[in-house]
């Protein structure tokens, strides 16, 4: 049984093809170094869940795809609307990273390789989360793959 290792190996590698990804982690993320020394943007997701249905197996992945916050020093007085930071730019950028990730498993190479996304699921954003300034977008997917464990 490598179900596991198939599932990571596959994700990790896919995630690091998008070019707004420079770090990819996996597990709990208090385990992860958020600080200044993290190279961002990052992407870390974890396998919270197991469901053995019938010939399948369905995994729920929490995935976070995050970017630190960065802050003008100048004061630009006549756009209030986007303000002094690139707020806007990490959420853009980070939902694509989300949305990479989703279509891999509805239509892509991730589909390909029987990792098929169950259900439509949805993204939100956050800021402020974290103890830096980061902001991005978490979702929760869940994907069906074979079971390949033998009764034998």
């Amino acid at each position: 049984m490598k179900q596991i290792y198939d599932l990571l190996d596959r994700l990790k590698n896919k995630i690091r093809e998008n070019p707004n990804v420079f770090t990819v982690t996996y597990g709990d993320l208090t385990d992860i170094n958020l600080n200044k020394t993290t190279l961002f943007p990052l992407a870390h997701f974890n396998i919270t869940n197991a469901i053995y249905d019938g010939n399948t197996i369905r995994f729920t992945i929490q995935f976070l795809a995050i970017d630190i916050v960065d802050y003008n020093k100048k004061i630009y007085d006549n756009d209030f609307f986007y303000g002094n930071d690139n707020l806007q730019d990490v959420y853009n950028t980070q939902l694509n990273v989300v949305s990479y990730v989703i279509e891999q498993f509805k239509r892509g190479d991730l589909f390909d390789n029987k990792l098929q996304l169950v259900g439509e699921p949805s993204a939100q954003p956050f800021k402020d989360r974290f103890e830096n300034e980061l902001a991005g977008w978490g979702a929760t997917i869940e994907v069906a793959m074979p079971n390949e464990t033998s009764i034998c």
